[in-house]
């Protein structure tokens, strides 16, 4: 487990990635199951997965906060990752996103929103912004509901590298 804790729940820990994370990143995108709603749509090589590593490393050194890697708390298992990036659109001065992805054999355990909602908590008391935004593919019920589990309200419909989604929002 890294040294760097960012944030801990009942269950899960929030830590900083390590510069040779980058195959395990793959591994959580490696099949068709755990990218269909992602953008592309399509398994991660690991030069995608070092691609991803070196940005969210520079979003931590720029903004505060990136996406980090999430270990269940009681084996350090990498179960996943978790956190917040800025979404910027054309002309967008770029707001906070959350976002997560869980390892395929980890699903149905209640750890995205658990880290979800401990994140939305985190990101208000650290004063980031006074709102943030999350999407969702149309057909992604699942991360829906945890959405709307945290309390995030629906916001408007989204595209996204061409791909249609759903924009919800959270305030303060």
């Amino acid at each position: 487990m890294s040294d760097t804790i960012i944030l801990e729940t009942p269950r899960l820990v929030l830590t900083m990635w390590n510069k040779s994370d980058a195959e395990m990143i793959r591994q959580l995108h490696s099949t068709i199951e755990t990218t269909r709603y992602l953008s592309g749509a399509a398994p991660w090589t690991l030069g995608k997965a070092e691609d991803r590593l070196k940005t969210w490393f520079g979003e931590q050194a720029r903004d505060g906060v990136t996406k980090y890697k999430m270990l269940r708390r009681d084996d350090g298992r990498f179960i996943g990752r978790a956190g917040f990036s800025r979404f910027q659109e054309e002309r967008d001065r770029g707001e906070f996103e959350l976002g997560y992805s869980i390892r395929q054999d980890a699903w149905g355990n209640g750890y995205a929103t658990e880290i979800a909602g401990a994140l939305a908590d985190w990101f208000f008391q650290r004063g980031f912004a006074s709102q943030f935004i999350a999407f969702t593919h149309p057909e992604n019920a699942a991360s829906q509901r945890v959405l709307r589990k945290i309390g995030m309200q629906y916001r408007s419909p989204i595209v996204i590298d061409g791909v249609s989604g759903l924009c919800f929002k959270m305030s303060r």
